[in-house]
């Protein structure tokens, strides 16, 4: 990975941890990655895609296979790199997402105290 796309990645990934209300904190939105993981194959969140779920897998894969430590083997330097971009790339979108399922979490919640508080204005609609 070329040193200005390293750069690149560190900034958006930096632009994702402070793009954020202030009221999810970095603990808080990784805390939620396991939840948001089950949420989504139990199907209670749709909003996170098949098709994203897979590529967070991938790149989780790519990262801890044996087969990364081939680059390693040969040019020790590119094979850090792409492993830090990659790490870059799956952080970002894990911090991103999580932040969306734990205000997705809390409106549900949310929606689910009043329906319980106010069973027939919840039946109504």
């Amino acid at each position: 990975m070329r040193k200005e796309n390293r750069a690149a990645a560190g900034a958006a990934a930096w632009q994702v941890i402070q793009n954020t209300d202030g009221r999810i904190s970095v603990w808080q939105r990784m805390g939620a990655v396991p939840r948001m993981v089950g949420a989504r194959l139990s199907g209670r969140y749709p909003e996170l895609s098949g098709v994203k779920l897979a590529g967070m897998l991938a790149l989780f894969l790519y990262i801890i296979s044996p087969i990364d430590f081939i680059p390693e083997l040969i040019v020790p330097i590119l094979g850090v790199a792409d492993d830090v971009g990659v790490a870059v790339w799956l952080t970002t979108m894990l911090l991103g997402e999580s932040e969306r399922f734990v205000r997705w979490e809390r409106d549900d919640q949310a929606q689910q105290a009043f329906q319980h508080a106010n069973p027939r204005a919840a039946s109504s609609h």
